[in-house]
């Protein structure tokens, strides 16, 4: 569970395309981390939003792609990811880690454990 962050470090969570950060760690991102309401994917603050409600794991990918690359471009950022989707959306870590295969090459990327 994360409650602070430093500086230099950024909350990943999972979102909704509507930016409507209503429970989970998007609650969270939303009342301690900057998250804005409306805003449902990117950098918001010192968070990050990977919309996980619209679909199944594939309707995921391109937005985790997205936020590896944007992770790349920016190296002095550390990037702590949430279980993202493994809560109200209803995924398993097993649907949703595949999907972060490529981040495990990012330095600045903090994947939950077993991910």
């Amino acid at each position: 569970m994360i409650t602070e962050l430093q500086p230099n470090e950024i909350f990943v969570f999972g979102s909704n395309l509507q930016g409507m950060h209503g429970g989970g760690a998007a609650l969270i991102a939303y009342r301690k981390f900057g998250a804005i309401m409306g805003q449902g994917v990117g950098l918001q603050g010192q968070s990050y939003g990977i919309p996980t409600m619209q679909g199944g794991v594939e309707t995921i990918r391109p937005y985790v792609d997205e936020f590896i690359t944007f992770a790349k471009e920016h190296p002095t950022l550390t990037f702590l990811v949430t279980r993202i989707g493994c809560g109200i959306a209803g995924f398993t870590d097993e649907e949703i880690s595949p999907l972060f295969e490529k981040a495990h090459e990012v330095e600045n990327i903090i994947l939950p454990p077993n991910w």
